[in-house]
């Protein structure tokens, strides 16, 4: 792949990363974001000139869109299926449920390393936004969220997550560009929101969890305290099997 070409994933993001795998990246940013239509046919042979590379690390990026349903493979190639506004809604169901699992493991631990890690990636975002990087600012979005996930240890949800994270990352990123773009108070509200979850970690109050499940997803917000409910009807049976 050529350096000096105009790509849409930051390249920095993705450095050490195969070339297989920073095809991926570039070629899902293009699809998410529309710049590759659904129902486009993307041949090997074709992708190959574009990025100068061979058709080896082609078809493993290929794999990795397929095993995402952004596109099927075919006899005759490869066809852009995309994302539908339903596929977004279920990317951000599966979000949803993730956080209400992990917030009711966090009321049960020591939280105050938790804490420290996550003010240090807020300062970051702040940072960000000073400098008005959306590019830095959606990084730090991406890793606070993760390392929330990543401190109960629970090897199955960071399997969902990982597997979530590529497509949910590049939402993110193309969000926040257009934010930087033509939303520029709003990043106010996003930081305000992600203090209220460190409040909510740090006090481990469930309430102000709650409040900050909603106002981060904000479309589906009749389901938080349903799924919270759930999520702290299985830690109460597990505590009496034992």
């Amino acid at each position: 792949m050529s350096d000096d070409k105009e790509f849409l994933y930051p390249s920095k993001w993705i450095a050490n990363a195969s070339t297989g795998v920073r095809l991926a990246c570039e070629l899902r940013m293009r699809i998410i974001s529309g710049m590759v239509k659904k129902g486009t046919v993307l041949s090997e042979n074709k992708l190959a000139v574009e990025f100068e590379v061979s058709r080896s690390p082609i078809r493993e990026a290929l794999k990795i869109l397929a095993s995402e349903n952004i596109i099927r493979l075919e006899r005759m190639g490869a066809v852009v299926v995309g994302l539908t506004d339903q596929d977004i809604k279920e990317f951000y169901d599966v979000r949803l449920l993730i956080e209400t699992f992990v917030y009711e493991r966090i009321v049960q631990m020591d939280t105050s390393d938790l804490v420290s890690d996550l003010s240090k990636i807020l300062e970051m975002m702040e940072v960000a936004i000073k400098y008005r990087d959306a590019d830095e600012f959606s990084y730090q979005d991406v890793l606070f969220h993760e390392t929330i996930i990543r401190s109960i240890n629970h090897s199955y949800i960071q399997l969902i997550w990982n597997n979530t994270k590529p497509v949910m990352e590049s939402l993110i990123l193309l969000s926040m560009r257009m934010r930087l773009q033509e939303k520029h108070d709003d990043f106010s509200r996003i930081l305000t929101n992600h203090q209220l979850y460190i409040e909510a970690i740090k006090t481990k109050d469930r309430e102000i969890m709650i409040q900050a499940l909603h106002q981060n997803f904000d479309n589906v917000q009749n389901e938080v305290e349903d799924l919270w409910k759930s999520q702290q009807m299985l830690t109460k049976g597990r505590e009496q099997k034992r």
